[in-house]
């Protein structure tokens, strides 16, 4: 076995690391102003752990201290960290401890230490540098620690400025990690939404149509359907007269837009959680609604026909309603799931706020 090469390097100041990379642009030129320094230690935000909302602060402070360092946004940090908290399985079958890491961003070890390195453990900067790995030191400590957040991130940052700092040129270093079209998309769709909104928090909903309004739905998951080929119903129907507001269910960025044999004019948008919620048989949209655009909670999309089942604007093979479907993505594959469980925990909350607001104003 090789044995490590023991270099030790000087710790800089955040600030003056910062300086530099400001100094120094994108790219090739800031890779080169951290190539030689570790990053200080990245403090924890001092926020007990244990509910979502400190864990998330936690998060965002650590996120922000390596955009400090290292000049790439926070959010771009955020998002490629979301999807790996998204899909099932990491990299190599391996799973990230919650105990034990912030993030959830998981390197397998022949990618970390290097593909020919003997010692697929190795936290050796220097060595995991010769066999060409991915680990980096970002904490500061002389140690590339795959367990460690801050060597994770800084890791992953000097991943990102190989490539530049645009938009354009982190959608490219994203493709080159991955090798994967969907989890470039993805990572992008995120990092959007957190830039949009400033937090991480994105977790509000709100029921498909306007509740109070004349609509009837129940459970539709799995019964048969037979135009276009023997298939099963993946979502849930909701009859309510033509022309009903259909709404958006949750924050997300419109992934599709546009006509559907099966579900006629349809809109699909793509959530934090990497669902993604599908809304079909419209009888048309909200114009001002397009591709890659943002919605929110209660956002109007469009209203309720009776679209599908054939070419391009036919209409009324069924009566009105609308279709909504939900679908996960875990990376390789996406799954629809049965929606109403959640349709009927949407409803019932709108419910208890209108009444909530109805006896704060009497």
């Amino acid at each position: 076995m090789l044995a490590p090469f023991r270099n030790y390097r000087k710790v800089i100041t955040l600030s003056c690391l910062s300086a530099a990379l400001l100094l120094s642009g994108s790219g090739e030129a800031a890779v080169a102003a951290t190539r030689g320094h570790n990053l200080p230690a990245v403090k924890s935000s001092g926020v007990p752990a244990g509910s979502k909302v400190n864990d998330e602060a936690a998060r965002k402070e650590l996120y922000e201290q390596m955009s400090a360092a290292t000049g790439i946004p926070w959010f771009r940090f955020a998002a490629i960290d979301q999807y790996e908290r998204t899909i099932a399985k990491k990299k190599g079958g391996t799973e990230v401890s919650a105990s034990s890491r912030l993030t959830s961003i998981a390197i397998p070890a022949p990618v970390w230490s290097g593909p020919l390195n003997p010692d697929q453990a190795d936290k050796s900067p220097d060595s995991i540098s010769f066999f060409g790995g991915f680990g980096q030191d970002g904490s500061g400590d002389d140690l590339a620690d795959p367990a460690n957040d801050a060597d994770v991130l800084y890791s992953m940052a000097r991943h990102l400025l190989n490539y530049g700092n645009s938009a354009n040129d982190f959608n490219i270093a994203i493709w080159e990690y991955y090798h994967n079209g969907r989890a470039a998309q993805r990572v992008a769709q995120f990092s959007k939404l957190y830039e949009h909104f400033g937090r991480l928090d994105l977790s509000g909903s709100a029921f498909p149509l306007p509740v109070g309004t004349m609509y009837a739905y129940r459970s539709t998951w799995g019964t048969g359907r037979s135009w276009g080929g023997a298939r099963i119903h993946e979502g849930t129907d909701l009859f309510t007269p033509h022309g009903m507001t259909v709404r958006s269910t949750c924050f997300g960025v419109v992934e599709t837009k546009g006509w559907n044999r099966f579900g006629g004019w349809r809109i699909g948008i793509r959530d934090i959680e990497n669902r993604y919620h599908y809304y079909a048989h419209l009888a048309g949209y909200e114009k001002s609604i397009s591709r890659g655009d943002i919605v929110t909670p209660g956002q109007t999309l469009g209203w309720v026909g009776s679209s599908g089942y054939g070419k391009p604007g036919t209409q009324g093979k069924f009566p009105p309603h609308l279709h909504y479907g939900i679908y996960r993505d875990r990376g390789i594959t996406e799954w629809a799931f049965d929606p109403y469980p959640l349709l009927k925990q949407w409803e019932n909350q709108e419910y208890r706020t209108l009444r909530k607001n109805k006896k704060n104003k009497s």
